[in-house]
């Protein structure tokens, strides 16, 4: 079994974003190396197939029916299901969406809600996992962001801009959080083969065979987490072997 990433840390994990795709895949393989996990998403009906999967490998594992996007009561919403689960070491923040449409005729209320997910509510869960990563002597926070953070695709000017604040935003946290053990870990796919393709408010048309599959991104995330206490990777970049689609 894998060793944790700075040994005494509690062996624990939460995930946003944690139904499907790359947070779901995430959540298996944190288990597989022997950790608790808490996941959060916004139904519990979906969330409980991936309970019982991840239970299956003899870890403690709690479900959370948070909507991230509805920011008013989430800092409470967060507090709660973190008193609830305990003390942890790794945040994964995967939740997010994908929008395609032109800057130029973007409904306002369309850029803040992809705003208000992709960006906001990370800001809200890692102020909210602060203080206990903290108290428990440092930890692991991984914030899950795009390719796009550091390329222009025409159509896709809110989700890019999302992902590169979320870039930013890691790179400030790493640098505030140093003195407490706590690492900050940036992952950047390229395209994944999830369910952000079929949703309503992305309208793209892509050979999705070639694409990563969320397990390979999960067990990069794995690989960040598990490293010794000596080393972080701040910025991972994982693309498919074909290129960009």
């Amino acid at each position: 079994m894998a060793t944790p990433p700075i040994p005494g840390l509690p062996r624990r994990a939460l995930i946003t974003g944690a139904s499907r795709g790359i947070g779901q895949a995430t959540a298996l393989a944190l288990a597989q190396a022997g950790y608790d996990v808490a996941l959060v998403g916004r139904s519990l009906e979906r969330l409980e197939p991936i309970l019982a999967d991840v239970e299956g490998y003899g870890v403690m594992a709690r479900a959370y029916a948070i909507d991230l996007v509805d920011l008013p009561p989430l800092a409470e919403h967060l507090a709660q299901a973190m008193a609830d689960f305990g003390p942890f070491s790794v945040l994964i923040n995967n939740a997010g969406m994908g929008y395609t449409g032109a800057l130029a005729t973007m409904p306002l209320e369309h850029w803040q809600q992809v705003m208000d997910l992709n960006l906001t509510s990370v800001f809200q869960c890692i102020q909210a996992a602060l203080p206990i990563l903290r108290q428990v002597g440092g930890g692991t926070i991984v914030n899950v962001a795009s390719v796009a953070a550091r390329a222009a695709f025409a159509d896709w000017g809110a989700y890019t801009v999302s992902k590169a604040g979320l870039v930013a935003l890691s790179r400030v946290l790493a640098v505030e959080e140093r003195p407490y053990g706590v690492r900050v870990v940036t992952v950047s796919p390229g395209a994944v083969n999830t369910p952000i393709w079929d949703t309503e408010t992305v309208q793209a048309d892509f050979d999705r065979s070639q694409m990563l599959t969320p397990d390979v991104v999960a067990q990069a995330i794995l690989s960040t987490v598990l490293l010794p206490p000596q080393a972080v990777i701040e910025d991972l970049t994982l693309m498919p072997a074909g290129g960009a689609l």
